[in-house]
């Protein structure tokens, strides 16, 4: 499984940001995908997952302002950020878990990461 990540980059409060993620792998729906992130000095987090191509789980900081979705080849999966906070900002990776689909479950494949920056 490889995974690619790219979108980052620098947007002012209140703008929008999407990341892609090139997903390289036999049966991509089999499979839990989803972002996480890290911002200097904290823990890494969750912000969305998506399974089986359509079921989705947000954290709740980013409800309402970022979609998850897959495209039906399933090679790719994108992150909409919308009205972007300065707490947005951190270094987001896409990752693949096989079967499980949670936050807390074991995430084998991670992409390099990309970073947002929102002042």
């Amino acid at each position: 499984v490889q995974l690619v990540e790219s979108g980052g980059g620098s947007v002012e409060a209140g703008g929008s940001l999407r990341l892609s993620c090139a997903v390289s792998v036999s049966s991509a729906n089999d499979y839990c995908l989803g972002w996480f992130r890290q911002a200097p000095g904290k823990e890494r987090e969750g912000v969305a997952l998506i399974n089986g191509g359509s079921r989705t789980y947000y954290t709740d900081s980013v409800k309402g302002r970022f979609t998850i979705s897959q495209d039906n080849t399933g090679d790719t999966v994108d992150l909409q950020m919308t009205n972007l906070k300065p707490e947005d900002t951190a270094m987001h990776y896409c990752a693949a878990s096989y079967g499980l689909c949670s936050f807390n479950a074991r995430y084998d494949y991670w992409g390099q990461g990309t970073q947002v920056t929102v002042s």
